[in-house]
């Protein structure tokens, strides 16, 4: 069974400041890419709002010029900007720094190609065995990169998503940006898209104080309530570098995640591509055929490539729009949904229109040793468990498919120090039943 790479994990390298994300590690990543790239071309590298930024940019920009590599610096920005910029401003390579959802002492370096999309695992493979082996190489004085900074790519990344979309004005929207990356530019957009625009957490604070940046139910109570006190149309909620986002409705309830996608998928003529934790509403859904990958915008993004679909995402919330940037981007993400209020109405209504089946979703704490050891018979433990097994799909985790069209998946987080079991059911009680047994065979195995 593929588990997460030493460095890489599903997206990117991700960990703790100090004792697992260091300058170091930085200064020596950048020299790796540059190794990758012939120690030469153009790297954009961007950050989000994270106290530890500034010092890892700072690191992994000297890695790149002592290899000989250009960089352009495009500041404190959301992670779709760099895949945008990547591309806009014919670089080789870009970088993100961020720990998306994670909390305040998490940080991480993501990898783009120059059509925007993130580094694939084979080419994260290449870059981690280059910095292995230490192949470096240490250009002479007069062959140092040239540093550069562009501010302007800001606005043609601002002006481009307002033309994506056509909302009526005056769409009454609440955005709140968990104090992440998405502060300055996401409300703006909204603003300049012809919304009524009210914040939430759009200070732009490392420390995270308004809420965590994960978008989920615990953290959005503030959000959920903002929007039925004033009476806005739509609830917007961004992680820490606005990659990824969630929508809650004119009730004040938060869109469930599976059903979210389901919505805005049917607005796509042509195939659509998901994950294997995405819920049996997306087969149910959609005009086009369903692929499902494994866990991570990446891998999405190769088969949305590869089949030449018309959309892609993760019940996370990161989705990909193929028609504008192979980088997911949570704020054309919100304001697609908003566009789609504006013109079909109510979102609570919308969402009732999608088929919903009892879906859960657990994660139980797991350090990254024990993760090998408890996936590693995941696979015979669970067969042996149940009795009435339909098909078994080792792409990412295990997930079996019951005879009732019941599924469960039990993977390793690839970020997080996490077993997740994500499983759906048509009957809540089965979902329950094929919940103990999944939590009581990995409690077992810790």
């Amino acid at each position: 069974m593929k588990l997460a790479k030493k460095l890489f994990g599903t997206s990117g390298i991700r960990g703790k400041i100090g004792s697992e994300v260091t300058c170091e590690l930085a200064l020596n990543v950048g020299k790796s890419l540059a190794y990758y790239l012939g120690n030469e071309g153009t790297v954009v590298i961007g950050y989000d709002t994270r106290t530890t930024n500034k010092m890892l940019d700072q690191a992994i920009t000297a890695g790149l010029l002592e290899s000989g590599v250009n960089v352009i610096k495009i500041g404190m920005v959301p992670t779709p900007l760099v895949g945008y910029a990547t591309e806009k401003l014919n670089a080789d390579a870009g970088i993100m720094l961020t720990a998306s959802h994670n909390p305040s002492p998490y940080n991480g370096i993501k990898l783009w190609n120059k059509n925007g999309m993130a580094y694939t695992s084979a080419q994260e493979s290449e870059i981690e065995e280059i910095y292995s082996n230490r192949d470096y190489i240490s250009v002479t004085w007069d062959k140092i990169g040239k540093l550069s900074e562009n501010e302007e790519i800001k606005g043609q990344y601002i002006d481009d998503l307002v033309d994506m979309v056509n909302i009526k004005p005056g769409l009454k929207v609440v955005v709140d940006c968990a104090s992440g990356a998405g502060s300055e530019i996401s409300p703006l957009v909204f603003r300049k898209a012809g919304c009524e625009v009210t914040t939430l957490n759009s200070q732009p604070d490392g420390f995270f104080p308004g809420r965590n940046p994960e978008p989920n139910a615990e953290n959005l109570q503030t959000l959920m309530k903002t929007v039925v006190a004033i009476g806005a149309d739509l609830g917007i909620a961004h992680d820490g570098d606005a990659d990824r986002m969630i929508t809650v409705d004119e009730t004040g309830e938060i869109s469930p995640f599976d059903s979210l996608l389901a919505l805005i998928s049917k607005e796509f003529d042509g195939d659509i591509v998901t994950t294997v934790d995405a819920g049996l509403c997306m087969d149910e859904s959609v005009n086009g055929k369903v692929y499902r990958t494994p866990v991570g915008d990446v891998n999405v993004a190769e088969v949305i490539i590869e089949k030449d679909a018309a959309f892609g995402g993760e019940p996370s919330g990161t989705w990909l729009h193929p028609d504008f940037c192979m980088c997911p981007d949570g704020i054309l993400s919100g304001l697609r949904m908003a566009e789609l209020v504006s013109n079909k109405g109510k979102l609570s209504e919308l969402l009732a229109e999608i088929p919903s089946y009892p879906n859960i979703r657990e994660k139980i704490t797991c350090s990254k040793e024990a993760k090998v050891k408890v996936m590693e018979n995941m696979q015979d433990l669970l067969e042996e468990a149940f009795d009435d097994i339909a098909e078994v799909n080792s792409l990412d985790g295990v997930r079996l498919t019951f005879a009732d069209d019941s599924w469960v998946l039990v993977r390793p987080s690839g970020t997080e120090d996490y077993i997740r079991i994500t499983l759906e059911s048509r009957d809540a009680d089965r979902a329950e039943e094929i919940r103990e047994v999944c939590v009581k065979i990995i409690n077992e195995n810790l």
